[in-house]
């Protein structure tokens, strides 16, 4: 098993002194990527939902990996009732299979105007095995 943690160029740059991506390599060839949770900046669960899921693609992408590849998924929301928005925009980028998923409700968030945050784990098959 080798990890490598890693901060790629084609995403937003993290808020604070923390790697974005943690790359478990395992012995098969196999891989698992961590994602750190993401906020994004917009007016409502809307605008912040697709400026998550745009980020969570980027930094997949730049580890060889899709939004298809993900099989964990943890969401906070600030306000449950928000949670309408955000699923008609996740049902938009997670159209396969859906992963396994928590969602929680928080009082806050890391930045005051974030109303929710997402961390994902995506798991890619040896190179082998990928179609």
């Amino acid at each position: 098993m080798h990890i490598t943690l890693d901060n790629p160029a084609t995403a937003p740059r993290p808020l604070g002194p923390y790697s974005q991506v943690a790359r478990v390599q395992l012995a098969d060839g196999s891989a698992l990527l961590y994602l750190s949770g993401q906020i994004a900046d917009g007016a409502d669960i809307t605008a912040q939902s697709h400026g998550i899921f745009a980020t969570l693609t980027a930094l997949l992408e730049a580890h060889g990996a899709a939004l298809a590849d993900i099989i964990n998924i943890r969401t906070f929301l600030t306000d449950m009732d928000d949670l309408p928005g955000y699923a008609a925009v996740r049902r938009t980028y997670l159209t396969g299979t859906p992963p396994t998923s928590t969602t929680v409700a928080v009082p806050r968030l890391f930045r005051p105007e974030a109303l929710i945050e997402v961390d994902v784990v995506a798991a890619l098959p040896a190179i082998e095995d990928r179609s």
